[in-house]
């Protein structure tokens, strides 16, 4: 592995690191909790389309592990591990299928991130009951993919110039 990449990889876990905590910052804009706008994803995608699944997996994990030990707890770190795990594998397929856009690829990620926590919710408590939330977080899963898959395209773009 160069050390333009390593580099680039150690940056990005730094900047992953910044967005979840500015995340965490914000207040809901809705009276809904849980939805948010999935800012750390845009690290995600930019790495998966710059570098590689593998590196997109790599920063994931050592980002939730991190956040999780300095701003949460174990069970921020299990919800989050659920819809990341979930979120990526359908990132991952749906980049390995064809060419998508930043976009739709965000918006898969986003809704299936979504998914991935309602699973890690009923099994968390023991109920089914929980699932009655999903098409909330559908929707802000989408809406939020859409965004946060415009600004990784833009990024995606200028770093064009740059080879890893």
């Amino acid at each position: 592995m160069s050390t333009k990449k390593i580099a680039f990889l150690g940056l990005s876990i730094a900047i992953a690191l910044i967005l979840s905590y500015i995340e965490s910052q914000i207040p809901a804009l809705i009276a809904i909790p849980g939805i948010k706008v999935g800012l750390p994803n845009l690290i995600i995608i930019v790495i998966l389309y710059k570098i590689g699944w593998k590196e997109a997996v790599v920063v994931s994990i050592l980002r939730i592990f991190l956040v999780s030990l300095l701003f949460g707890n174990v069970q921020t770190m299990t919800f989050s591990l659920a819809g990341a795990t979930v979120s990526l594998l359908s990132m991952i397929l749906l980049r390995k299928l064809g060419d998508f856009s930043c976009i739709t690829v965000s918006i898969v990620g986003g809704v299936f991130h979504n998914v991935g926590q309602i699973i890690a919710a009923c099994l968390w408590t023991l109920t089914a009951q929980v699932a009655y939330y999903l098409p909330v977080l559908l929707v802000s899963g989408t809406l939020a993919g859409a965004v946060i898959g415009l600004i990784s395209g833009i990024l995606v773009k200028r770093l064009d110039k740059i080879k890893f």
